[in-house]
């Protein structure tokens, strides 16, 4: 059976529609294929079918509606075809998401945005994604639920109509879109990414005096209904047109990072009318409003709210980010928030800058002129705060935080609402919408109730689960056994403190909840990283995968752990806290030692998969890391280990500074180990966290050859960042400690190390010598990829001291070594240095080949810094050859990965090439009989770029004192 919701609400057996009876039991199929495989409880079909005008006999009809359509369901695939399952207070679908049109929609949307994918994938699959629309979704649903997912579903749709737009432009399809955009255009003419993109159609197809009005039109509108100017992707495209240029590839989706929005929101009318006005006033700057108040009094519900409301107003999308600060461990650092928020904001793929600075200037670049909402939440400090705010007009950020954050407020000209507990009247009403009609039957025990949750949303929601899930007990009852937990943890002595009658609701709830769900709360709190998924809760539970996901439900249910991501899961700040208090006093059978072991081996063993697809030929040069007794992620391939990896890097940092902190080094120093060639090309900023780990735990250990690696991988993050001297220091140590431990490979390695810092420093004998020691130490050692990376970078200074025979030998027989251990990557940099050998011969073409196949297997395996070098090479040889456009755009390339890394000097090196094939572009010579004519127009451009680059600051662009490119000369 399929069934389908982009449209009039239907059930598919055979391809022929079946009958499931009138629109209030298609209202309850709607809601429960929403939500296909997830339990929905009873009252939130009631909710989400009636609404606030739920009859008393609600539940009774709903009975009823689900008693039919399980009949209908039977009738149309045959007795257990798409099964209707109780579940624990409510009901499930069982079908699969490819059986729903709109589960279908998302996931090729989705796919669409996967990076790397090509244009003509991209096209068909965001074809066969609007394919799957028949209509209005959910016609013929009525209610405030199904008006606010038409809402939400209809916005999916325009934007995958304006990224499937983009992706056919790129492919020069622009006829094929006109007549969908124009149709979205007239329908929502303030919609910019979709006027945008009908501008670049009409321009495309020839039509570029219609693209102007066009935009003329829009422009108008935009001022006369919302009193703005146009945001940067209109202004774009209307460039675009002016110049004559062929439209530009899409920028990407727009980000919309929203949460949910939040269910039987309840009050709070004073402070969502006081944020309403703050928007209205703005005016010049960004605006900044700031919701504060005590732990659990609702500040992020109201934050979410208020966005989901406002986000049309910017129409460059919404940034959401946790910072977590009031977290047990460590709240979000600056440098680690801005890498979140700069991932949707400059593209999947981009390259994000390693320094704190850096990061603040590009997320401040790349919000200039963009009118987007960003809710910074849970913040502890002004501190944590100050490079998160934009620098431009036009954006909003809305942080919430128990801190009054006075400084945000006298500095920064913040707006500060402090929200104080939900009065009476609005928690009586709050729990009015979460247990239904119960509260009218009983209304002095629920003001009770409302009155033992101290007025606190948070524990109002998880009273109410609780109740929800008793239907057979009263209320008075209910505060019954509340008022005498309380007594009995002695949390309410003073009856002043919200936070004690927070935790007496929490332990109220997980008393009633199943033994192994409590037991994975309280171990769920110990988790260092922000988003476990259900292998990591599976590791810490030590229990199977189906069992976690069960538990995993049992608590979300309850309202004790939030979805923060497809297969992600989040505490609430006060939630972990007082799991980590439970964790000290663990209920019966619980071993929270046993459980960080295990997520720890968890972690370790999943990363050592990944790193044996990516880099089989180091496989010997990395510990030896059992496989996990607990259930494991598969990781069939390298885009598998890539994606995990990448997903995983905030949780393995997390972990591993964790153990170097907890007095668990083993893991720290093997994670270092592990993890350092993936890092050595990624992400630095994670890098320095797990190797400073790594180097404190060795150092408590007592183990120097573990200390003297994870030096070697801090001195080469500082030759990265134009700092040899921190880097040889590092070195010198790390040989030090190796002679110590009687480590022959630390030595050697800290050997080849030192040489690459005498090669950055154009030192290129001392480099030729010491490279040639670390290669004999790795030959006698019977280091096979040690010696041949040590005679690939032989082959590279040899070419730079002319000894271009022994060079190429040197090349050659690193490459064959490469290839027999089957180490892609050791391959991809012997054909980097053959590749300079032949442009030292005078055989450029030769040379791009090589660097060209570098560069392939470089992206197959994500290492990014790798790809900077051979783009930065291949384009030195395209200038050689006359390419000089192609130059241009590989040496752009190459700055931008060198900036995401911080490589000052891979900068310097990528600036220089662009300057010379700038040059060389616009100062032709003559060629034989060719008579020289005077400079044009164009070429005279090209002169005063290539000029501007060679005038850029000293401090941004230039090489450190004593440091020159080790690029081809």
């Amino acid at each position: 059976m399929d069934f389908h919701v982009l449209g009039p609400v239907e059930v598919l057996a055979g391809g022929r529609p079946a009958a499931i009876g009138e629109p209030r039991q298609r209202a309850v199929l709607a809601v429960l294929l929403l939500e296909a495989g997830r339990p929905v409880s009873r009252d939130t079909l009631i909710d989400r079918v009636w609404g606030e005008a739920a009859p008393p006999q609600a539940r009774r009809s709903l009975y009823a509606h689900i008693a039919r359509l399980r009949r209908a369901l039977a009738r149309a695939g045959g007795p257990g075809a798409a099964p209707l399952t109780r579940a624990t207070g409510g009901y499930r679908l069982d079908v699969g998401p490819d059986q729903v049109d709109v589960l279908r929609f998302r996931d090729l949307l989705a796919r669409s945005r996967e990076a790397g994918r090509p244009g003509a994938d991209r096209a068909a699959t965001l074809r066969a994604a609007l394919a799957l629309w028949r209509g209005d979704p959910l016609a013929g649903v009525a209610g405030s639920w199904a008006d606010r997912m038409r809402d939400t579903l209809r916005q999916d749709h325009e934007q995958a109509v304006v990224a499937w737009a983009h992706a056919e432009l790129e492919l020069g399809a622009a006829a094929v879109v006109l007549a969908p955009l124009t149709e979205l255009v007239e329908e929502r003419p303030l919609l910019e990414p979709a006027a945008a993109a009908l501008i670049l159609a009409l321009h495309a197809a020839g039509r570029s005096a219609d693209a102007l009005d066009r935009f003329d039109r829009t422009r108008r509108l935009l001022r006369d209904e919302l009193g703005i100017d146009p945001g940067p992707e209109l202004r774009a495209a209307h460039r675009t047109v002016l110049r004559g240029e062929p439209p530009a590839p899409a920028a990407g989706p727009v980000p919309a990072g929203l949460p949910a929005d939040v269910t039987a929101f309840t009050g709070r009318a004073d402070e969502l009318a006081a944020c309403d006005r703050l928007l209205a006033a703005a005016g010049a700057g960004p605006l900044t409003i700031c919701l504060t108040g005590t732990a659990g009094v609702g500040k992020t519900a109201l934050a979410v709210r208020w966005a989901h409301r406002v986000r049309d107003r910017f129409p460059d999308g919404q940034l959401y980010l946790n910072l977590r600060g009031y977290d047990p461990e460590q709240p979000v650092a600056p440098i680690d928030a801005l890498g979140t928020l700069l991932t949707p904001l400059a593209g999947a793929g981009q390259p994000i800058p390693a320094g704190l600075d850096a990061r603040a200037a590009h997320y401040r670049t790349l919000l200039a002129g963009r009118r987007m909402l960003i809710v910074l939440d849970n913040a502890s400090t002004v501190a944590q705060l100050r490079h998160l705010l934009p620098g431009a007009a036009g954006c909003l950020v809305l942080i919430t935080s128990r801190d009054s954050l006075a400084g945000l407020v006298s500095v920064n000209g913040a707006h500060r609402i402090v929200l104080d507990l939900l009065p009476a009247g609005d928690a009586a009403r709050l729990l009015r919408h979460l247990v239904g009609v119960r509260v009218d039957r009983e209304p002095r025990a629920a003001a009770r109730l409302a009155e033992q949750c101290a007025g606190l949303p948070l524990a109002l929601r998880i009273a109410a689960e609780l109740a929800a899930t008793r239907p057979a007990t009263g209320l008075a009852a209910l505060t019954r056994e509340l008022t005498e937990q309380q007594r009995r943890l002695d949390l309410l002595s003073d009856g002043a403190d919200p936070h004690a009658a927070v935790s007496a609701v929490f332990s109220w709830s997980l008393r009633h909840l199943p033994a192994s769900a409590v037991r994975l709360f309280t171990l769920l709190g110990l988790h260092p990283g922000p988003h476990p998924d259900p292998y990591a809760a599976a590791a810490l539970a030590g229990a199977g995968l189906l069992d976690v996901r069960r538990d995993l439900a049992v608590l979300l249910r309850a309202h004790l752990l939030q979805l923060t991501g497809p297969d992600r899961y989040g505490l609430h700040d006060l939630l972990r806290a007082y799991a980590v208090r439970l964790a000290a006093d663990p209920p019966a059978g619980t071993d929270p030692d046993a459980a960080v072991t295990r997520l720890l081996d968890h972690y370790l063993a999943a990363a050592a998969a990944a790193m044996r697809i990516l880099y089989p030929g180091e496989a010997g040069r990395r510990p030896a890391i059992p496989e996990s007794a607990t259930p494991a992620p598969e990781i069939a391939d390298a885009v598998a280990a890539r994606r995990w990896l990448r997903r995983e890097l905030p949780n393995l940092a997390a972990v591993a500074a964790h153990a170097a902190a907890h007095d668990r080094p083993v893991p720290a120093v093997r994670a270092s180990a592990l993890l350092y060639r993936y890092l050595d090309g990624d992400d630095h900023t994670a890098a320095v966290t797990i190797h400073s780990s790594a180097r404190a735990a060795a150092g408590a250990l007592g183990d120097a050859a573990a200390e003297a690696y994870a030096l070697n991988a801090l001195a080469h993050l500082n030759g990265l960042a134009g700092r040899p001297e921190i880097a040889v220091e590092q070195l010198e140590q790390a040989r030090r400690l190796s002679e110590r431990a009687g480590d022959e490979l630390g030595q050697a390695r800290a050997l080849g190390n030192l040489a690459g810092v005498d090669e950055q420093q154009a030192r290129y004998a001392d480099a030729a010598a010491r490279y040639e020691q670390a290669m004999l130490r790795y030959r006698r050692l019977g280091d096979l990829t040690g010696e041949a990376h040590a005679l690939t970078r032989l082959a590279s200074v040899g070419a730079r001291l002319g000894r271009d025979r022994q060079a190429r030998e040197h090349a050659e027989l690193a490459l064959t070594l490469h290839r027999r251990a089957g180490h892609t990557f050791g391959e991809a940099w012997a054909l980097n240095s053959l590749g300079e050998i032949e442009a030292r011969s005078g055989h450029h073409a030769r040379s791009a080949d090589r660097h060209r196949r570098a560069l392939t297997l470089f992206r197959v395996l994500g290492h990014r810094s790798s790809q900077a070098e051979t783009l930065d090479r291949l384009a030195a040889c395209e200038t050689r050859l006359g390419r000089y456009e192609q130059a241009r755009d590989h040496h752009r390339q190459a700055l931008e990965l060198f900036r995401a890394l911080g490589d000052r000097i891979g900068q310097a090196s990528a600036r220089n090439g662009m300057a010379a094939a700038l040059a060389a572009a616009g100062t032709r010579e003559t060629g034989p009989g060719e008579v020289p004519g005077p400079v044009t127009a164009d070429q005279q451009g090209r002169i005063e770029e290539a000029s501007s680059w060679a005038r850029l600051p000293t401090q941004e662009t230039a090489c450190p004192a004593g440091i020159v490119p080790t690029k081809l000369p």
